[in-house]
């Protein structure tokens, strides 16, 4: 959508004849700036996308190990936990 809009204003600039030739070619050189940082934006918003996607991926796959481990070694788990309740009880 703000590409056609881009256009659109680019097209009104260009059929503008009571803009000068200077102030058109300016106009134009800021609208094809704005147009490249438009796409930089949407760029960034697609990698912050895949990043998020990976990290959720991660996390579940974290989350799956750490349950396959619990039922693999439950007494383990209950040692390491009271330890930890211990330490943090503490302090530490």
């Amino acid at each position: 959508m703000i590409e056609k809009t881009i256009a659109d204003i680019e097209s009104t600039v260009r059929q503008a004849d009571a803009l000068g030739d200077d102030r058109k070619r300016e106009l134009l050189r800021l609208l094809a700036a704005l147009r490249s940082e438009v796409a930089t934006l949407e760029q960034n918003r697609s990698t912050a996308r895949e990043k998020q996607k990976s990290l959720k991926s991660s996390v579940d796959e974290l989350r799956s190990s750490v349950e396959g481990f619990e039922k693999s070694h439950p007494k383990l788990v209950e040692t390491v936990n009271s330890i930890s309740n211990t330490l943090s009880n503490l302090g530490i």
